[in-house]
């Protein structure tokens, strides 16, 4: 089995980051280790003018337009769910990006995961969405991207977190531990700011093979071809207590197995990596809501 390193050493090189990526993504000795530690220290910290309010369980129902504060990474068909507002792709039968905004309201409540069950969205044309058929005895899970503990205020908010557009496969193991653990990780930060909004999608990346050039080959599962991402991304948007500031911290996890040992911080990524990559932009929304471009600064 490929390890982890080399695989997202793989993909960023894939995507054109070249030299860049080689200096972030090795750890063959002290001092490469100790670069990429300072790296990671710095994450681009945006003020904003203004007080941002903090978010009550009341404004986040059929709020899109709060949800979608910082913009939209991308407009191709875009649709509002009680508990995120996403970007479905007819072509891989997954969601492109999903948006949803995180605090200590919407983290509590009496929403209960047991009264859930997976099912298709039927506004999504048959020809296009994923069924449950397509994820039985394939060996994925159904990976959540807006996740279900994210939004206990509601039953409703949390029901419509198990539509199949939510959702794409994911490797069990890496959605029972490294990326479960990232997604816990983004409710703790509901303690430290004001509010947490994450935009998490897949990514299907190059390899180079044998040959010497690059391919992006993903699998398919089921009779509806559902297109298995070769790597996850989530972006967090994190409104400082003060409400002076805005933090980025953005993270792309290969879809594989990853020892849990593994800190989360060595799958930091710069925002451009994933707007490459993606082909999605997040800092020209979030510019729009600061005076200047040089608001943008290291810690």
């Amino acid at each position: 089995m490929r390890s982890w390193r080399s695989s997202v050493l793989s993909a960023l090189l894939g995507a054109g980051l070249g030299a860049a990526a080689v200096r972030l993504w090795s750890f063959e000795g002290p001092h490469e280790e100790a670069r990429t530690a300072a790296a990671f220290s710095h994450c681009p910290v945006i003020p904003v003018p203004g007080i941002i309010p903090r978010v009550q369980a009341s404004e986040l129902t059929g709020s899109p337009g709060a949800v979608m504060k910082y913009g939209f990474p991308s407009l191709a068909n875009v649709k509002s769910r009680d508990s995120y507002i996403t970007s479905y792709d007819p072509r891989t039968r997954t969601a492109s990006w999903v948006i949803e905004r995180l605090s200590p309201a919407s983290l509590s409540g009496s929403a209960d995961r047991k009264c859930c069950t997976f099912k298709e969205d039927d506004s999504v044309h048959v020809f296009h969405r994923a069924t449950n058929e397509d994820y039985r005895g394939s060996g994925f899970d159904r990976g959540h991207m807006a996740a279900a503990a994210n939004h206990k205020w509601s039953q409703k908010a949390m029901d419509d977190t198990f539509y199949l557009s939510n959702v794409s496969p994911q490797n069990p193991h890496l959605n029972q531990n490294t990326w479960n653990n990232l997604e816990k990780l983004c409710r703790a930060l509901t303690k430290r700011y004001l509010n947490v909004y994450v935009c998490t999608g897949p990514l299907y990346l190059p390899r180079q093979e044998a040959d010497g050039k690059l391919y992006v080959r993903y699998q398919v599962i089921g009779p509806n071809h559902v297109a298995v991402p070769t790597h996850f991304f989530k972006v967090l948007i994190l409104e400082q207590m003060d409400g002076k500031g805005v933090e980025l911290r953005s993270y792309v996890m290969p879809n594989e197995p990853i020892n849990e040992r593994v800190p989360l911080e060595r799958f930091l990524v710069s925002i451009e990596t994933i707007e490459r990559a993606s082909g999605l932009l997040f800092v020209p929304n979030i510019m729009k809501r600061t005076s200047t471009l040089h608001a943008i600064t290291d810690r």
